[in-house]
């Protein structure tokens, strides 16, 4: 008697829930590195439906198999990589291939597809005051320069003597009769390797907030010989595409609006059932 109120509210709030994760992609779209969620959809219980005499109930007639109510089955995430963007900005990255940038926060090591890094107060690199980003050796990773550039294995070189111009210090200075040369080495010196991680099974990774993944499988560092290279300068655009996102909202907004319209019909000739008819 009531199962079009089952049927009707599961499929308003199914609706409702796929609206949310279409709009969170659609939010994320200029995100660096995020990755798109899809959520699907399975039936609670199914039921069978079968047809008996008026008299005679021996002999019941299997007819077909309906469902009840519909509800969020699971929401899946795609790891494919987006698109990159030139930005020329010395603290961005991204990342080329399978891997991950680890990230020591408070909560512990977090990892993200997100290169758009700046340096904190003390020339630490650092993911958008989340937490400092970590190099090969597990430690974060101090830049006291902006005069460096970065290698696709993701080593940070800097030029001592570049770097001795930038701070107002010369390596070695040689008096002449005529004047007086700054001589500057040009000793290559290595600020640290930014580290790249993957892992075996990334349905694993839980998505947490501002593009953080965790879990708890141990992590596997990976570099070139794995087909991972680092782009500096360059970050990595969200795999979402805006026009899927769109058609999917107005499905559901549509499919929302007419389960809710069915409702406010369904629960009127319930109101008149119990009214009317039930005088009679």
């Amino acid at each position: 008697m009531y199962q079009g109120f089952y049927n009707l509210t599961s499929g308003m709030l199914t609706q409702q829930r796929r609206l949310n994760v279409v709009s969170n992609n659609m939010v994320n779209i200029e995100t660096a590195g995020y990755k798109k969620d899809t959520m699907t959809a399975t039936t609670f219980q199914e039921e069978m439906l079968i047809r008996t005499g008026k008299y005679n109930k021996d002999n019941p007639t299997e007819l077909t198999t309906t469902s009840k109510i519909v509800a969020a089955d699971q929401t899946y995430t795609n790891y494919d990589q987006g698109s990159f963007v030139q930005t020329d900005d010395i603290y961005d990255f991204a990342i080329g291939g399978d891997g991950w940038f680890s990230i020591q926060t408070e909560s512990g090591v977090r990892y993200t597809r997100d290169g758009s890094f700046s340096v904190d107060s003390e020339g630490y690199l650092e993911l958008n005051g989340l937490g400092r980003v970590l190099g090969s050796n597990d430690q974060p990773i101090r830049i006291p320069t902006e005069n460096f550039v970065v290698d696709t294995a993701g080593n940070i070189l800097v030029d001592s003597g570049a770097a001795a111009e930038k701070t107002g210090k010369a390596t070695d200075t040689t008096e002449t009769t005529d004047t007086t040369e700054t001589a500057q080495a040009a000793e290559t010196v290595n600020y640290g390797q930014i580290k790249l991680v993957n892992f075996q099974d990334l349905t694993q990774l839980h998505k947490e907030d501002n593009g953080l993944y965790s879990t708890n499988q141990a992590a596997t560092v990976v570099n070139g010989a794995d087909g991972t290279q680092l782009q500096w300068t360059m970050l990595e655009k969200a795999n979402v595409d805006l026009v899927d996102e769109m058609t999917t909202m107005i499905s559901s907004q549509r499919a929302l609006q007419s389960a809710a319209q069915m409702l406010k019909m369904y629960d009127s000739v319930m109101a008149k059932s119990s009214s009317d008819v039930g005088r009679l």
